[in-house]
């Protein structure tokens, strides 16, 4: 891991993003913007899996109409996603969104993003520069051939340019692309000349399981190299999958703080009791119980490294032929039945959890599965 780039730092409603800020995590609504209560509805959901930022879809001036109405239900910063209509982002700014995120490949004429920016400042709303390896400005196209890293970047800067001849740093940038090698490159080259900071993200990543692959590769590459601020994964999913996802990765590189983590063995031949079917039941538990802990559950299945990582976590239990060993900061408490297992661990996390021996995890932190490696 490489020591975080010093960024700009601004502020999205209530929320920091970029300087010493952690990295956030956010979405982007998928219901119908129109529609304010399946929307209002869907921040909620998204509000409560960790999501700290939240993007609605603004195609029309009746989506734009809403956008007060539903920012008066939520409690999370809200983005305005703005693409072809610069009177679009005028009207959202007049609503009283947080955040603009506007696409220089297909917002028109630069005296569109002045005007916008005029605006803006009058609020301080920041903007975001989203550009797309899609959607890159035609004569961009015509110079380098196709779609390239370094064509991204020269649409980027060309628009900071434009906020910058305006006295106006609120920015944050992105440059996405479907194919991670393509971001991770244009990412790279953008940090090197600018220090604002950095929206991540794979768009189009699909769905879950690729999606998640191309999502973790791309924006851990960059998270190991101390580049991004805040991250959106792109998933053709429910999105409060993307936000889990979204933790997921950071809690892996270590870069937001773990909340309940469930440790568990893959299973194989050695094990005598249904392991997957005792870890799935225990994470759908703790799941519903929404602890926000931090804390390490270890559910283990033999006696290779059942007792040792058992005993090496806050709270675990390790089976065996038909009854497991509940064990808890390192000591065996008891015994239990197989059929029991379940009930006695999650028991024993909401004791930890009510006499303050867990403590809280930072806020959005989640849950996190851990599975070990095979024997």
């Amino acid at each position: 891991m490489k020591a975080r780039r010093k960024t700009r730092q601004i502020q999205v409603g209530t929320l920091k993003i970029g300087g010493d800020a952690p990295v956030s995590v956010q979405s982007m609504t998928k219901t119908d913007t129109r529609n304010v209560e399946a929307t209002v509805d869907q921040i909620w959901a998204l509000e409560a899996a960790g999501c700290e930022v939240v993007r609605l879809a603004v195609p029309d001036e009746e989506a734009a109409a809403v956008l007060s109405t539903i920012r008066a239900q939520i409690r999370i910063p809200l983005i305005a996603d703005i693409h072809f209509n610069y009177r679009l982002a005028l009207q959202a700014l007049e609503q009283g969104v947080d955040g603009l995120r506007l696409n220089p490949g297909n917002i028109g004429a630069r005296w569109k993003v002045e005007e916008v920016v005029r605006a803006a400042r009058e609020r301080q709303i920041p903007i975001r520069i989203g550009v797309n390896a899609g959607s890159l400005e035609k004569e961009l196209l015509a110079k380098h051939g196709k779609p390239t890293p370094e064509a991204m970047v020269e649409s980027a800067l060309k628009h900071i340019r434009i906020l910058e001849d305006l006295d106006y740093p609120e920015i944050k940038v992105s440059l996405k692309a479907s194919h991670p090698a393509m971001m991770i490159a244009a990412y790279r080259l953008l940090a090197e000349q600018v220090d604002y900071p950095f929206h991540l993200g794979v768009t189009e990543a699909g769905t879950a399981f690729p999606g998640t692959v191309k999502s973790a590769v791309g924006m851990g590459a960059l998270l190991a190299d101390g580049i991004g601020d805040t991250i959106r994964v792109s998933l053709t999913e429910d999105c409060v999958e993307e936000i889990k996802v979204g933790f997921e990765i950071l809690k892996a590189l270590e870069l937001r703080e773990r909340g309940l983590n469930i440790i568990a063995c893959p299973s194989c031949g050695r094990v005598e009791i249904d392991l997957m079917g005792l870890t799935k039941e225990v994470e759908r538990r703790l799941a519903a119980l929404g602890l926000k802990k931090a804390m390490n559950v270890a559910v283990m299945g033999c006696a290779v490294n059942g007792p040792g990582e058992a005993r090496g976590a806050d709270i675990g239990i390790a089976g065996g032929n038909g009854v497991g060993i509940l064990i808890k900061k390192g000591q065996i408490i008891r015994k239990v039945k197989e059929a029991e297992m379940a009930d006695a661990l999650v028991e024993e996390i909401l004791k930890m959890a009510e006499s303050g021996e867990a403590e809280d995890a930072s806020p959005g932190a989640g849950n996190l599965l851990t599975i070990l490696p095979k024997e």
